[in-house]
């Protein structure tokens, strides 16, 4: 199955895609959350719905990828993963990693697939990293290798942009990974049923060029361990997102950054594509949010 989250007049809605339609998933299965985070949450019972209502017909409608939003539009955590193709280490010239390079990037990054994206102000030393995400479907700790394809609810395609003179300022990534807005994801979720996490073909295309081509059986650490090494340290929670890791051909290791104008466009065979249009921020504006939030 493929499931996303479209947006609404009356707010996010989850919804599967069947071909060139959307089936909502409340309204053809009375009784389920609204929510694809809420869906997942109920495991195989929330998904056996999904597949009834699919098979029924019913609440079917067009789909308009511009309605498409990230399928979690605000994970819990979101995991990222640095130094994980060979090719990729290679070009960085470091030493092939011993254990997982982890970072995270921040909810306010989480954005739609087919969104434009903020060049900052700030910099203009924006990048693209093409990544296979995967998205955490059972609340775990401790998961082994060989457990970890039970807690997997499904995979996306993730364009972990990067801000790359912020981040390698300071000595953590953090903050050069998350910029508001830099953390595409979609353009749905594709169940574990219907692909190999570890055969899939992976590229970035920038203006019709093609920057970055691989293969995910090309990563160091695969989807299994990553969640084994993660789950060691976190209790993992549904609509978890893992950034997988980026191959070779980042620009920054040809001087060539993202420009205003710039189309961006990340494909993963077996799950979809996503694609940005690269805007240029405006000029830095002091604000702050002086309303009361909370009633006394």
């Amino acid at each position: 199955m493929r499931l996303a989250t479209v947006r609404t007049e009356s707010g996010p809605a989850a919804v599967a895609v069947v071909g060139d339609e959307i089936v909502d998933i409340a309204k053809a299965a009375p009784g389920l959350p609204d929510t694809l985070l809420g869906v997942l949450e109920l495991g195989q019972v929330g998904l056996g719905a999904i597949a009834d209502a699919i098979a029924s017909g019913s609440a079917r409608s067009a789909l308009d990828p511009s309605t498409l939003m990230s399928p979690i539009p605000r994970p819990p955590k979101f995991w990222a993963i640095g130094m994980n193709y060979a090719e990729h280490v290679r070009e960085t010239k470091k030493p092939f990693p011993e254990f997982p390079t982890v970072f995270a990037k921040m909810p306010n990054t989480v954005t739609g697939p087919y969104v434009d994206v903020e060049r900052p102000a700030v910099s203009d030393r924006l990048d693209f990293e093409c990544e296979l995400g995967v998205v955490i479907g059972k609340r775990c700790r401790h998961v082994s290798r060989e457990n970890a394809h039970r807690v997997i609810a499904g995979f996306t395609v993730v364009n972990d942009y990067s801000v790359r003179d912020f981040q390698m300022r300071g000595g953590q990534w953090v903050l050069g990974k998350s910029f508001d807005g830099h953390g595409v994801v979609g353009p749905w979720l594709v169940t574990p049923d219907e692909v190999d996490p570890h055969r899939l073909p992976i590229r970035t295309i920038v203006n019709g060029e093609v920057r970055q081509s691989s293969n995910t059986e090309n990563l160091i650490f695969d989807c299994y361990r990553l969640i084994e090494e993660l789950s060691s340290a976190a209790t993992l929670e549904v609509g978890d997102v893992i950034a997988t890791g980026t191959p070779g051909g980042v620009g920054v290791m040809e001087n060539r950054f993202l420009a205003p104008g710039d189309i961006v466009r990340v494909e993963i065979d077996g799950i979809g594509h996503i694609e940005n249009r690269i805007v240029q921020e405006g000029e830095p504006v002091e604000w702050i949010d002086d309303s009361a939030t909370a009633v006394v």
